[in-house]
């Protein structure tokens, strides 16, 4: 935690100066110690101005009285500090998602954005509540403090937030003792020369931060995040954890997304590749996504309590394949190898199925009767895409015949028309969505195609400061594997970069519920 350094100015009773410098103008860093204003000056090369506010709580309190009037646009408190749990340690940055001074609290809303910043840039970043004490933490006081949940301690940052007053503010703070590595100990200098370098390390993030911020308005797709089959699917998972007790075993992701799948680990369920890996006489959920009946066919054998979270979308394409070979079809999928969903598919006819990708894939199809061709989809491709390999099948294979109904879930569709419209008014696109997720991935496509900037994100910390850099107008929708709660999580840490007005552009309304497998339904 910080401790002064600069003793002559002390006993000269010479202020710390609060001048601005010359820098970036309108981005101020505040650094309590000459030496870490030191350390951050290095580290922005002129791209910020960085003052030294003084050591303790006192100090900060002045300093902040005098910055609530100044003409800066966005604030950092950036120093050293002390952690106050075992899994922070010497050297690591602390950003505050939180600072708190016992009486009241300030949030740090693009705390994720700065951290994840830092992440790519190799250092090590932990975000978490920090808490401002008046005095240095002594031993024994690091488990009470940690006890309110803060993670890092300090003595200038809450009363230096007040000088914000209002416009974006970020808190950082690089270790240099630890429980186990305390201030008064032999190791204190290296410590501190830790934190310091980590300090200086940490410039390029934050003069990208202070880059980002800025007001802007954010555009909320509709529909998006979950669709009707991944809400069931969850669902099964968590009444079949009700009802069986865990563990229970899950074939592949439930759907794909990280969040997901982490939540209900944290419940009890347990995820696994193949059947192989489940125990005898255990429950096992089938993914939303699909299995063959080879997979079925397997569980049976072992005696396996299957419980099938089948997207009833997805069914409907296997049924479509079971009846186009039973009728002497060659079929035709078109989806992207190696997904689920596509694997499950192709092993409901496989001596009759063929995947095709590409339209050249369709040139080198050879049906034994080009006369009974018939072709099928993924249901999360991309619409458009999808229409084109139908149709290049159909240019060669007049006859083929298709779906009864669009394969393509009504959800894919809806949540790519609904991103269309977004991107014609955004100058850049954020999609929540993990990167095994298709429908996810073609919403990005779908915006890039609209010639607006997209990025998949699995959360705020994975959006790229740069990317906010001159956006004005920023779209975001979630794919339907990926939780509401994401979509929050970005516009909250956006909004930490200045002011947001949010906007809904809806395109669809998304009435659609599915019931449950019979093993899990009310008696």
């Amino acid at each position: 935690m910080s401790e002064p350094s600069d003793r002559r100015s002390r006993r000269q009773g010479g202020a710390p100066s609060t001048a601005e410098p010359s820098g970036m103008p309108g981005f101020l860093v505040c650094a309590p110690l000459r030496v870490e204003a030191s350390a951050l000056r290095r580290g922005l090369g002129g791209r910020a101005d960085v003052i030294r506010t003084g050591y303790g709580p006192a100090r900060a309190a002045a300093a902040a009285a005098r910055l609530a009037g100044s003409a800066h646009q966005m604030l950092a408190v950036a120093g050293v500090g002390g952690a106050l749990t075992a899994d922070v340690g010497v050297g690591d940055l602390v950003v505050a998602s939180s600072v708190s001074d016992g009486t009241a609290t300030i949030r740090c809303d693009s705390a994720p954005l700065l951290a994840g910043e830092l992440r790519r840039a190799g250092l090590r970043a932990v975000v978490g509540p920090v808490v401002t004490v008046g005095r240095l933490v002594g031993s024994g006081e690091h488990a009470k403090l940690a006890g309110s949940g803060a993670i890092a301690a300090d003595m200038e940052s809450a009363p230096l937030l007040g000088g914000a007053a209002g416009r974006p503010a970020v808190v950082i703070r690089a270790i240099s003792d630890t429980p186990d590595r305390p201030l008064v100990s032999p190791r204190t200098v290296a410590g501190g020369i830790a934190a310091l370098r980590s300090l200086r390390q940490a410039g390029d993030a934050l003069a990208r931060w202070a880059g980002a911020c800025g007001p802007r308005q954010v555009l909320l797709a509709g529909p998006r995040s979950f669709c009707a089959g991944v809400e069931r699917a969850i669902e099964i998972v968590e009444l079949a954890l009700q009802r069986y007790g865990p563990p229970v075993y899950v074939r592949k992701q439930i759907v794909h997304n990280v969040s997901v799948v982490s939540r209900l680990a944290g419940l009890g369920a347990v995820f696994v590749e193949e059947l192989g890996e489940v125990p005898d006489d255990a429950v096992v959920v089938f993914s939303a996504h699909g299995v063959s009946p080879e997979v079925r066919a397997e569980s049976d054998r072992r005696g396996l309590r299957s419980v099938d979270a089948t997207c009833p979308l997805v069914a409907k394409v296997h049924a479509e394949a079971r009846r186009f070979a039973a009728d002497g079809y060659t079929v035709a999928l078109i989806g992207h190898a190696g997904h689920e969903e596509v694997e499950g598919t192709l092993g409901e006819a496989p001596s009759a199925t063929v995947l095709v990708e590409t339209a050249d894939d369709v040139a080198r199809l050879r049906p034994a009767d080009p006369g009974k061709v018939a072709y099928l989809m993924q249901t999360t491709l991309a619409a458009d895409d999808a229409r084109h390999i139908a149709e290049t099948i159909t240019d060669r294979f007049p006859q083929a015949r298709g779906p009864g109904s669009d394969d393509i879930c009504y959800a894919t569709t809806n949540r790519q028309l609904a991103v269309r419209a977004v991107a014609a008014q955004s100058d850049l696109i954020l999609v929540a969505g993990s990167a095994n997720s298709s429908n996810s991935l073609r919403l990005v496509e779908t915006a890039q195609r609209a010639g607006t900037p997209a990025y998949l994100v699995d959360g705020p910390e994975d959006i790229e400061l740069g990317w906010l850099a001159g956006a004005a107008t920023v779209g975001v929708t979630a794919g339907a594997s990926a939780p509401p709660a994401l979509v929050t999580d970005i516009v909250t840490a956006l909004s930490g970069l200045g002011q947001v007005q949010t906007r809904e552009v809806a395109v669809a309304t998304e009435s659609v519920q599915f019931g449950l497998p019979k093993e899990l339904r009310q008696p």
